[in-house]
C-alpha cells in the first residue's frame, strides 16, 4: 500500500450549496496535517459563511500547525471573525507567528477570490451567493487560483491584528 493510498481523500469536482462548500473546507483542513502542507491560503471577501469557528476545524488547524508552516488569510475585511469565529480567533492568538492576515480592499484593486489554495489541492468558489464552485488537484487550475491570490497579495496590507491596542 502506497503512502498516498492511506491519505484522506480530498474532494474533487464541482460542488453546489453552502453545506457542500463547508464540508469541502472541513475535508481540506482535516487533510492538512496528514498531507504535511507547508502553506495554506484561505481567501474570501469576508469569510462570513465559512465554518472557521467550528471545533473540528480549529482542531484540524491545531493538528496541522507546526514550525515552518504558513497560513495566509486574505480578505477584503475581517470584521466577522470576532463575532462568528471565536474559536479560530483564540487559535490564531496562539499561532500568530505562522498566520499572515492581509486585506485587499480599495478602488481599482482586484477582487479577492473565495477559496483555498494548498500545494497540491485547491477549492475555488465561483458563485459565492449560491455556493457554487469546484475542487481540483489539477496543476493548471491551482496555478490560476494562486495567480489571482498573488495579485491580491501584491496590493494588500496587514490586517486583522492579533491584539487590539486601546486606551
Amino acid at each position: 500500500m502506497s503512502t498516498d493510498d492511506s491519505k484522506t481523500q480530498l474532494p474533487e469536482g464541482a460542488f453546489e450549496g453552502r453545506l457542500a462548500f463547508q464540508e469541502n473546507i472541513q475535508a481540506a483542513l482535516a487533510a492538512a496535517a496528514e498531507r504535511h502542507w507547508r502553506e495554506i491560503v484561505l481567501c474570501d471577501p469576508d469569510f462570513a459563511d465559512w465554518p472557521l469557528g467550528e471545533r473540528a476545524n480549529v482542531d484540524a488547524l491545531q493538528a496541522w500547525a507546526a514550525a515552518g508552516r504558513s497560513l495566509v488569510l486574505l480578505a477584503q475585511r475581517f470584521d466577522v471573525f470576532q463575532r462568528d469565529h471565536a474559536r479560530f480567533v483564540n487559535w490564531r492568538r496562539m499561532w500568530s507567528h505562522i498566520v499572515d492576515a492581509r486585506a485587499c480592499l480599495g478602488p481599482g484593486l482586484p477582487q479577492v477570490p473565495s477559496g483555498i489554495w494548498t500545494p497540491d489541492w485547491a477549492l475555488v468558489r465561483i458563485d459565492v451567493e449560491h455556493g457554487r464552485g469546484a475542487c481540483t488537484l489539477l496543476p493548471d487550475r491551482r496555478r490560476a487560483m494562486r495567480e489571482r491570490i498573488d495579485e491580491c497579495l501584491r496590493h494588500s496590507k496587514a490586517a486583522f491584528p492579533v491584539t487590539t491596542l486601546g486606551l
